[in-house]
């Protein structure tokens, strides 16, 4: 082993160092995609992006009456808590691609 001392050390700072910064490009990535998740048939969508950013609601104009109010409201929480969902499990799988291989133990990946 007639290595460098600390040679070791330094090439694990390097690519803790290279993981850091796909970490923060694959982070601003996610800030420039969007997903649309529907509800009840299409009635609700919305849209929001890799930052769980709500961008958009469509919502079918036949929900738009008195009568359907608590539906509506029933079918936004819905379509929200789907996108949100989605769009963690989203961030999970980029950053899990980053981090798989350094032998971290469950529940320490990003």
């Amino acid at each position: 082993m007639g290595g460098q001392p600390g040679g070791n050390m330094m090439q694990q700072m390097k690519q803790l160092q290279e993981m850091q910064a796909k970490m923060m490009a694959e982070q601003n990535a996610l800030g420039d995609e969007s997903l649309d998740v529907s509800v009840g048939g299409g009635m609700v969508t919305v849209t929001m992006t890799g930052h769980q950013k709500l961008t958009a609601i469509a919502i079918k104009p036949q929900l738009l009456s008195p009568d359907e109010a608590e539906m509506l409201g029933d079918l936004i929480i819905a379509a929200v808590n789907q996108a949100v969902e989605q769009t963690q499990q989203m961030a999970a799988d980029r950053m899990g691609s980053i981090t798989q291989g350094l032998g971290l133990p469950p529940g320490l990946g990003f």
